[in-house]
């Protein structure tokens, strides 16, 4: 997997959580911060391994979204290894 190919599946691992308020939520609870603060994090290229370990924190979220984004799950940490910068969960 190439780091382009891991930040498309963290942008898409984004759009899956964007669609699920709770995971919204969720996800704005874990990051300390508000929806434009969020936005601004989005800029970031850590923001991707951000979303990554979000997703990876519990089975059913990968399991779900490797489901809507049509990927075997194993990809989202393969991703996440790729993408390095620590320990990917």
């Amino acid at each position: 997997m190439t780091p382009s190919e891991a930040r498309d599946i963290a942008d898409a691992g984004f759009s899956h959580i964007a669609g699920d308020a709770e995971l919204v939520s969720a996800l704005l609870a874990q990051s300390g911060t508000d929806v434009a603060g969020l936005r601004r994090m989005a800029g970031r290229p850590e923001f991707a391994q951000f979303v990554l370990d979000f997703l990876l924190e519990q089975d059913q979220r990968v399991l779900d979204f490797a489901a809507d984004a049509g990927i075997q799950p194993q990809r989202v940490l393969m991703a996440r290894a790729v993408l390095g910068g620590g320990d990917p969960w």
